[in-house]
């Protein structure tokens, strides 16, 4: 604490993973400025299904979903598009994705994200507890998540990879029709094979949950500015401050670059070449759904999410690979409503709303948690994809040790920004 008191911080990016960053820094004894051109919790994480996926460690290139991607690309209703604009800029990501669908590579990528995802309570722990006394309100809703399949042929596709997660030491119990129905009674009868994820959690609110975290930042002497970084500033091999687009300068010993798809803006600077890629996902919200579910809902063949929130029911789903500058393209999230009202007919969609987020991917699933090598003062935490609700902490406390100049507490070398 006495070695990092007078020492500034800047955190670039204010989603999740920013603000967790940022937490962990303030805690440590830094004064941090948070820095983001939106508002908070108006970040990718706010379109998320909000679920806590602990084991969630099977990358994305799993095997069967290789296998599925050309009847995909097929189906214009399907779960994944891909705009011709995307494909050049894509292919060279696609290689790498595809080599890391092997057995022994998806078995060694699952190992590495199981040794993040078992700290995720642990980390999260604090910050939970400093905003619910704060709040009163209850970040996490009591009930976990379901995944449901239409066929035991489909949930026995899915059996390879619940045996890997198994093997990490996590919970995964396979439910019957009757099991379901009593879970979830909306749900009665249209399903009979399904696993409940129980050591998962799903999050009430994940705007809520993004601008608690700000808040705990703010709580404990942090500042947030709402503004677009232009540049690092360097000097002697190492960071000065960044540049604000209104050439505000900020100081600072630290910087880190946690702004998940916005962090490619900083590469140059930095000296990396990172694969990153933005994944779009869409999302409906109904205000007023009309239907109760106790569960989050994971519906695999339909390739979307039911997540019920304190500002309705989202639902989440489908792939697009677009380029970085595309518009939204809702007809995708009409596409999953669409399939939400097949499923649950008493749907209430009135007054809904369409939201989207690019999921900042690297071919592996893996994110970069890692020191810049050109500038040895510049942190980087970003390409966690769909985890960086559930990375959010722990990928924050390991920043922070990073940050001090000690031995990080666990091996960082998977996730390391020079591994491409």
């Amino acid at each position: 604490m006495d070695n990092n008191a007078k020492k500034q911080a800047v955190v670039i990016g204010g989603g999740i993973v920013g603000a967790c960053c940022a937490w962990s820094l303030q805690r440590d004894g830094h004064q941090v400025t948070l820095v983001d051109p939106a508002q908070p919790g108006d970040s990718t994480a706010k379109w998320s299904c909000g679920q806590m996926a602990v084991s969630e460690i099977v990358p994305l290139s799993k095997p069967g979903i290789i296998k599925k991607i050309p009847s995909w690309l097929c189906d214009s209703t399907g779960p994944l598009a891909l705009r011709p604009s995307a494909v050049a800029s894509l292919t060279p990501w696609f290689l790498r994705f595809i080599a890391c669908a092997r057995p022994a590579r998806v078995e060694q990528i699952a190992g590495e994200l199981a040794s993040l995802t078992r700290h995720v309570y642990t980390d999260y722990a604090p910050l939970i507890e400093a905003s619910e006394a704060k709040t009163g309100r209850k970040l996490f809703r009591e009930h976990g998540v379901i995944e449901v399949f239409d066929s035991a042929a489909d949930l026995e596709a899915e059996r390879v990879h619940f045996d890997v997660r198994r093997r990490h030491g996590f919970e995964v119990e396979e439910m019957n029709a009757e099991a379901i129905a009593e879970a979830e009674p909306a749900l009665a009868g249209r399903f009979r094979h399904g696993l409940r994820l129980g050591d998962w959690k799903a999050v009430s609110d994940t705007e809520g949950f993004i601008q608690a975290m700000t808040q705990s930042v703010l709580d404990m002497g942090g500042e947030r500015i709402t503004a677009p970084v232009r540049a690092i500033d360097t000097q002697g091999g190492r960071a000065i401050g960044v540049t604000l687009e209104g050439g505000q300068k900020l100081a600072a010993d630290t910087v880190v670059v946690a702004a998940g798809n916005g962090s490619r803006h900083f590469f140059e600077t930095l000296g990396v070449r990172i694969p990153l890629m933005g994944i779009t996902g869409y999302q409906a919200l109904l205000p007023r759904p009309g239907v109760e579910f106790n569960h989050s809902i994971i519906y695999a063949n339909g390739g979307f999410c039911l997540a019920p929130m304190t500002r309705g029911l989202q639902i989440g789903g489908t792939i697009e690979f677009a380029a970085a500058d595309a518009k939204p393209n809702y007809k995708r999230a009409d596409i999953i409503l669409d399939k939400a009202r097949a499923l649950v007919p008493e749907l209430d969609d009135s007054g809904f709303e369409y939201g989207v987020g690019r999921r900042p991917f690297l071919p592996d699933t893996k994110p970069v948690i890692d020191r810049c090598r050109k500038l040895p003062n510049v942190l980087m935490a970003f390409g966690h994809g769909q985890l960086g609700l559930t990375l959010g902490a722990t990928t924050g406390r390991l920043i922070a040790e990073l940050a001090r100049g000690a031995a990080p507490s666990q091996d960082l070398t998977p996730f390391s920004a020079y591994r491409f």
